[in-house]
């Protein structure tokens, strides 16, 4: 262990749990169907799910990269298409498209909210375009006044990757009521987990029924003569993950709330750290869950801050580097990949670049611990950085 400032005291835990996903696991062993088929408690959450996004349609799936999959399936994506995505951003962003044999074009985001560039996005469409991708950095909405322009404009639609933005809201509206088909992750780390899982919200019945078939095998609900109706596979959510996420949906505007007071004055104290320049926030998305408090450092060698997050991790802080550009991954060559060089994805998106060097964060149950934590969090960052 190094020696330096540290945390008097450990950050709250996740993930967070109590009596409330133990009943919901019991509640789901003693129906005594355990999968969506036979028990209620996946059609409940998808029920409470799509109602706390302001949406008609949920349906609960097995993680968040098959949402991502799945719902561009329903867009029509497949060989011969492109999907727009950010090129900074994870890798299932990409590799749901991919997986389809879509061509993936990765364009730039903004530098300062570290979200898709509408005009970046604009410029990258072309005819074979069936999707566009934003992703919800950190929980902060991606400028989707902007990107509704453009996809109303082109005729392509949006498809949002909203797998750290549960509880987000756009001027008002939540993300169900956008318009626009989007995904959710429940990943171990994610806002609300059940470990794995995840959701897609679509915005009518006609597509939510599409996704449903697709993904239970391509079989019709009620079906009992094996007349699947389409290619698809198993996405399907299991009763005990539905319960647990019906718990952690429960607590989820307690933790938001949380996190809303503590990111203004950690975003202050480290802004106040000489070199590092936080996220900035798009007050156009009025309410943001926080699923990460990214910084960037910028400058730093990727060498240097790999050692600065070990060091962090060392003394307490859920310290990460942030995500490489996708095109900076061997994974994104593999498949669907664009007629172009690394050096050419690299010219085209200076801010990906920058991001993949030097931006880091902390998780999110960082923003969950008390003011004193967040002065204490930020005097760790300041003496590991000036050392």
């Amino acid at each position: 262990m190094s020696s330096g400032v540290r945390l008097s005291s450990d950050l709250p835990a996740w993930p967070q749990y109590d009596d409330a996903e133990r009943t919901g696991l019991i509640r789901a062993l003693e129906q005594g169907q355990w999968w969506r088929m036979g028990g209620g408690e996946v059609d409940a959450f998808e029920r409470e799910f799509a109602e706390y996004h302001g949406s008609e349609h949920a349906l609960a799936v097995t993680n968040g990269t098959h949402a991502l999959e799945l719902a561009l399936e329903v867009m029509g994506v497949g060989p011969g298409t492109e999907v727009i995505v950010p090129a900074f951003t994870f890798i299932s962003s990409s590799q749901a498209a991919q997986r389809l044999g879509a061509v993936v074009v990765p364009v730039d985001v903004d530098p300062e909210t570290y979200c898709i560039d509408p005009a970046e996005t604009e410029k990258a469409i072309t005819p074979r375009t069936r999707a566009i991708m934003p992703v919800h950095m950190a929980g902060q909405l991606a400028d989707m006044d902007a990107l509704e322009k453009v996809a109303a404009d082109s005729g392509v639609p949006l498809i949002q990757d909203a797998a750290h933005a549960q509880g987000a809201t756009w001027n008002g509206r939540r993300v169900g009521e956008l318009g626009s088909v989007a995904a959710f992750s429940f990943q171990n780390g994610k806002l609300m987990t059940a470990g794995e899982g995840g959701a897609v919200l679509f915005p009518n019945a006609e597509t939510a029924e599409q996704g449903f078939i697709r993904h239970s095998c391509g079989r019709p609900r009620g079906d009992r003569g094996y007349f699947h109706r389409t290619s698809g596979s198993n996405f399907r959510l299991n009763e005990f993950s539905a319960a647990v996420l019906r718990a952690q949906l429960g607590r989820l505007d307690e933790q938001i709330a949380t996190r809303e007071e503590r990111w203004p004055l950690l975003s202050s104290l480290l802004a106040g750290i000489p070199g590092v320049v936080p996220q900035r926030l798009d007050h156009r998305c009025d309410r943001n869950p926080h699923y990460m408090a990214m910084f960037r450092v910028p400058g730093i060698t990727e060498e240097r801050r790999a050692q600065v997050v070990d060091t962090l991790i060392e003394r307490g802080l859920p310290a990460f580097v942030a995500f490489r550009s996708v095109y900076r991954t061997d994974a994104f060559w593999e498949a669907g990949a664009p007629d172009l060089s690394v050096e050419d994805l690299a010219r085209r998106c200076p801010h990906s670049e920058a991001l993949t060097s030097d931006c880091l964060w902390l998780h999110h149950r960082t923003l969950l611990g008390t003011e004193e934590q967040m002065h204490e969090v930020a005097a760790v960052i300041a003496d590991v950085l000036g050392s």
